[in-house]
């Protein structure tokens, strides 16, 4: 088996060897054994079940919690010629029936399915008669209530026991504390405890957190230094925009990117990113999942994120090639205040938080005792509309609602319209016959599109109309006709989150949030903000190492923090001549400047040379001194 699976890497990814962890994952799978495995963010947890399930008969049923990663993976896995599906929420009934006839009968390898899909008898039935290989749990993390990111309807995987119980498990997560490690492999219904982990630490990862009240000429002075492209955190979207125009102004290629921008847009900024057109991209959270750019050199955040686990993610999309990057926090006070702020309003009051599930009910039209597994695009604005409140505490109270098990709200994401034609042939022929109107509109799908009777489509309903000469409304009209008459199932396109109701539809005075929802989970949220607080202002022990701790991992200092860099500084002077020789090139620089062998020079007399340079060089790291464009150095 084991030069099987070393074929499988060659062919489809073209590697030599597997990376750390990697193999004994796959050899633990397909021995049979439940699995949970932990490898840091770009460890290649994919290749983890892709290739052991290739390696076997059968079809790998794949859960995972974001469309958007889904939807990449899928497209990935048939880019390389391996046949995948994913079933998501707001597909229609006889879309699902198709795909799922496919896995059973079909040559359909990796199927990948949100966890709300777990619970439905349609999906149950076909199960039954999938040959399942290997149950594969992406961002296992979720399925445990103090993991980040915690999923209610993760808690639902266990029932996949009965119907497959022969079934392995391999559960992968990038980010797991202790706690949750445990709690994962208790809610999975492990048969044996059976943890395979990598350590968290990133050798190639300098971590670096800079106190600057201009965070914006430290940014800039960081991206003119660290060559490569790179990424930027930044609080919000208008943030985004606002840090991309002030890049441009001044010659650096950047373009923003959050969850507001047009797909077609997106795809297009991302893909630039990728091919290193654009060497920055300056992003809200959104932007990062699914992302396998191996060469990003530095990570820059500029907002406090609201757990470490959030934060590390982020960082850990810098360096995936394993040559050095930067993941750099850039803080000042009003960022501890601004995060306490963000993280009390999560925890909307819970009277307020009915007042959004009555709101959003209403707005859907969805009466007391029905709505179950249904699923609608949700526009928060439409709510915002109802409420005499602002946008951020209705999406905290639909988050607290969707941890209480009431919804299912997944992120933002494209979905192109699609068209399958329903009827054979001769059919269709017939009922062109009898109905002229529709007749030019179906040549032009059939001469636009093939294999429509086979399977969906993607299709533009621009390009119809550029064809047909007729507008876009036109043309939605007479393809929702089509599909009324049942001639056609047409999928329209999509870029809203789908909220799905996960039980029917309560009495706003009989809906409620158990203690472990709300309390408890605020609670939770409290400890996690202290952990970034206490990882974004301590100044004694290294970066690298608060991170290691908090996911249960141990190592000794990383020595390329700022932390141990300033340690090494001080290790080489002591505090009378530390002062001493920064007194003197300040003094020596208040009415002129100098190159730095000039500063070397003048002081030579009085102090050892390493000792100046190196007080030169902390100087310049704290930017209380920088070098002009003559290359002499001046006071900040």
């Amino acid at each position: 088996m084991s030069s099987k699976i070393h074929s499988i890497l060659k062919e489809f990814w073209g590697f030599e060897k597997f990376r750390e962890m990697q193999k004994e994952i796959i050899q633990s799978t397909l021995d049979g054994q439940d699995t949970l495995a932990l490898l840091p963010t770009g460890g290649g947890k994919s290749i983890c079940f892709q290739v052991p399930a290739l390696a076997k008969d059968g079809i790998c049923l794949v859960v995972s919690p974001l469309i958007a990663l889904m939807k990449d993976q899928v497209e990935n896995l048939k880019d390389r010629g391996i046949k995948a599906e994913a079933l998501v929420s707001g597909m229609s009934k006889r879309a699902i029936d198709i795909l799922l006839d496919n896995c059973i009968y079909g040559k359909v390898k990796f199927l990948y399915v949100s966890p709300e899909r777990l619970k439905s008898k349609l999906f149950i039935v076909r199960l039954k008669k999938m040959n399942v290989n290997i149950i594969a749990i992406d961002e296992a993390h979720c399925i445990s209530q103090w993991g980040y990111n915690f999923r209610p309807s993760y808690l639902e995987i266990i029932n996949l026991r009965e119907i497959l119980p022969n079934i392995p498990i391999l559960a992968l997560t990038a980010t797991a504390t202790p706690k949750v490690v445990i709690d994962i492999q208790e809610k999975l219904g492990f048969k044996k405890p059976n943890v395979l982990q990598k350590s968290f630490k990133r050798d190639n990862i300098h971590y670096i957190v800079i106190n600057d009240e201009d965070k914006m000429s430290r940014m800039l002075k960081i991206i003119n230094k660290v060559p490569g492209t790179g990424i930027i955190y930044a609080a919000n979207r208008s943030k985004t925009q606002e840090i991309a125009h002030f890049l441009q102004k001044r010659g650096i290629s950047a373009e923003y990117y959050h969850a507001g921008i047009t797909p077609e847009k997106r795809s297009l900024i991302q893909a630039d990113w990728a091919s290193n057109k654009t060497r920055i991209i300056v992003a809200t959270n959104a932007f990062g999942m699914g992302i396998d750019k191996p060469d990003v050199r530095f990570v820059i955040n500029l907002a406090l994120t609201d757990s470490i686990e959030a934060y590390f993610q982020e960082a850990g999309r810098g360096g995936r090639d394993e040559e050095k990057a930067y993941a750099i926090l850039l803080i000042n006070e009003n960022d501890r205040i601004n995060l306490i702020n963000r993280v009390e309003k999560s925890f909307p009051e819970k009277e307020q938080i009915k007042k959004v599930y009555f709101a959003i009910c209403n707005q859907l039209r969805i009466a007391i005792g029905a709505g179950e597994n249904a699923t609608y695009p949700f526009n928060i604005n439409d709510i915002k509309a109802q409420q005499n409140h602002n946008a951020l505490e209705i999406y905290n109270s639909v988050k607290l609602l969707e941890q209480a098990g009431y919804f299912e709200l997944s992120e933002a994401f494209y979905t192109p319209s699609r068209i399958k034609i329903e009827m054979n042939s001769s059919e269709l022929y017939e009922f062109q016959i009898r109905h002229k109107k529709y007749d030019p509109y179906i040549k032009l799908l059939l001469r636009s599109y093939g294999g429509l009777f086979d399977d969906f489509s993607k299709i533009k309903e621009f390009d119809l109309a550029t064809r047909s000469k007729k507008t876009i409304s036109v043309i939605r009209k007479i393809l929702r006709e089509l599909h009324k008459l049942e001639v056609i199932i047409y999928e329209e396109q999509n870029n809203l989150p789908l909220l799905t109701f996960l039980q029917p539809r309560v009495d706003s005075k009989h809906l409620r949030l158990r203690n472990e929802i709300y309390d408890i989970r605020k609670e939770d949220a409290l400890i996690k903000m202290e952990a970034v607080i206490n990882y974004a202002f301590s100044n004694d022990t290294c970066r690298s190492q608060l991170l290691l701790a908090y996911f249960g991992d141990s190592n000794n200092d990383c020595g390329v923090c700022d932390v141990c860099l300033s340690k090494k500084r001080d290790k080489k002077l002591n505090s009378n001549q530390f002062e001493e020789i920064q007194n003197d090139i300040i003094t020596l620089l208040k009415n002129t400047s100098l190159e730095p062998g000039e500063l070397t020079t003048k002081l030579a007399s009085k102090h050892e040379e390493k000792n100046i340079r190196s007080m030169v060089q902390w100087l310049l790291d704290e930017n209380i001194i920088k070098l002009n464009e003559l290359n002499k150095i001046i006071i900040t």
